[in-house]
């Protein structure tokens, strides 16, 4: 027993120290790590959710932009996928686990016990092919994650521009029925002097109860707006509901089309993730065509009862199978053909999304110019003339009314008009050129070349 303890001992000191060891990170894993924890001391220091912004009627938007991409949780799941996959990297680089072995001879008695340990060595090469695969697929994570955030705060935006407009809609409408009833009023003041009939005061008041109705209905919409706007702060639906700013923020002039465009070609999330599956599909070809090369097992066993006496071991792989191993290759070439159609898919689909995008905010930007300067101010100019008409008996009611629906529809067209700029606009920044607001938990730089304080300040 004496003996046994005497060499058992050295070999289980050696397996603990195995055990204990850690392996060569890859320039990409460091890379990687770095940027993770860059994005994790913003977005979740300490790995515990960043303390969220008080929102109230006088907080600026960019608060509950800071509330919504914090608190969201599509933006928690993109960023727990990147941050596995930056994990991955380690452990495809890592080499197998040793292994304890232990051999026996018994008869009668225990003859013969050789305590050992067995390595696999997999082929040259193979552990960084791996490696470079598992850094390529934490890039395409990475900028899904990137994409979430922008999805998340275009989303906010979009919500927040439906309730705020839906507001001026029932305000247009509101000051709409005042005037309504008043006309009602005067169509009645009409009739009983002999000036009006009675089929005005009916039109009056069909007009002023459709009006009403509308009003009815708009109030109604607004309870699944507000679902919707507080859907992207991320609360649910057993929370109160969240206030809404009171001070309207339009988003910022965006640059011309063509540096916009540029932008877009250069940091738009999606495309970068799509190139980043095409790196990936590259890697996978390497790491398949290293599957020609032969893996090694090497191991030592040790006679205790008779030493010195050593076993060593040593066996190989043979990857014989040419068939296997040819289609490991096509499909990972296939693979990389799939990646490449897939990033012109995304390049064609980005020049079309920010051409109809770009379209929109012309448009609306021309509508409104025209509706503020020229319509709006003509239809009401209209509406008085056919009003003092009316009383005068020198304008029948038909074309009051005319005129009344005339600058009612022109006034809700412009309120139209101001919510299609403002998300024409937020799409284009966000979604199209993949400029993060001010805050966002995101890397300044691609991943791949991300400096020191690689996290955009506030």
């Amino acid at each position: 027993m004496k003996i046994i303890t005497q060499r058992l001992l050295p070999g289980l000191a050696i397996v603990v120290l195995v055990a204990g060891c850690r392996g060569v990170q890859t320039a990409g894993e460091k890379d990687a790590r770095r940027d993770l924890a860059a994005v994790t001391q913003t977005y979740r220091p300490a790995s515990q959710q960043r303390s969220l912004p008080v929102l109230s009627a006088e907080t600026s938007l960019s608060n509950f932009l800071a509330y919504a991409l914090l608190n969201s949780p599509n933006v928690e799941v993109a960023y727990d996928d990147w941050a596995a996959s930056v994990e991955r990297i380690t452990v495809d680089r890592s080499m197998p686990d040793p292994k304890l072995t232990f051999q026996a001879y018994i008869q009668n008695d225990l003859t013969s016990l050789m305590p050992g340990l067995m390595q696999d060595l997999p082929g040259p090469g193979k552990l960084n092919a791996a490696a470079e695969v598992a850094t390529a697929e934490s890039r395409s994570k990475y900028f899904a994650f990137e994409s979430a955030v922008l999805q998340a705060a275009f989303d906010f935006k979009s919500a927040y521009y439906n309730l705020y407009f839906l507001d001026e809609q029932l305000r247009v409408s509101r000051r709409t029925l005042e005037v309504l009833t008043d006309l009602s009023s005067i169509a009645k003041t009409q009739n009983e002097v002999g000036k009006g009939t009675l089929q005005d005061i009916y039109r009056a008041q069909i007009e002023r109860d459709q009006l009403a109705a509308a009003i009815a209905n708009l109030e109604h919409s607004r309870h699944s707006l507000m679902a919707q706007y507080k859907g992207t702060l991320g609360l649910t639906h057993d929370q109160s509901d969240p206030p809404v700013p009171a001070v309207f923020e339009s988003t910022k002039k965006i640059p011309d089309e063509d540096e916009l465009l540029a932008m877009a070609f250069a940091r738009n999330p999606k495309l970068k993730a799509a190139e980043a599956e095409v790196r990936q599909a590259q890697t996978s070809i390497v790491q398949a065509r290293k599957s020609r090369v032969p893996d090694f097992t090497a191991g030592l066993q040790a006679e205790v009862y008779e030493p010195p006496f050593y076993w060593p071991q040593a066996s190989m792989t043979l990857p014989v199978w040419r068939d296997k191993i040819g289609a490991q290759i096509a499909a990972a070439q296939a693979g990389r053909r799939e990646a490449a159609a897939k990033l012109t898919s995304e390049q064609i689909s980005l020049a079309v999304d920010f051409a109809m995008r770009a379209h929109d905010y012309d448009e609306s930007t021309r509508n409104l110019s025209l509706f503020e300067n020229q319509l709006i101010p003509k239809a009401r100019q209209s509406f008085e003339l056919a009003r003092s008409g009316y009383l005068s008996g020198q304008v029948d009611f038909s074309n009051l009314m005319d005129a009344e629906r005339a600058w009612l529809n022109f006034q809700f067209q412009i309120v139209e008009e101001r919510k299609r700029r403002e998300i024409s606009l937020a799409a284009l920044s966000l979604l199209i050129a993949g400029v993060p607001p001010p805050g966002a938990p995101v890397l300044v730089a691609s991943p791949a070349i991300s400096s020191s304080n690689p996290l955009r300040q506030p």
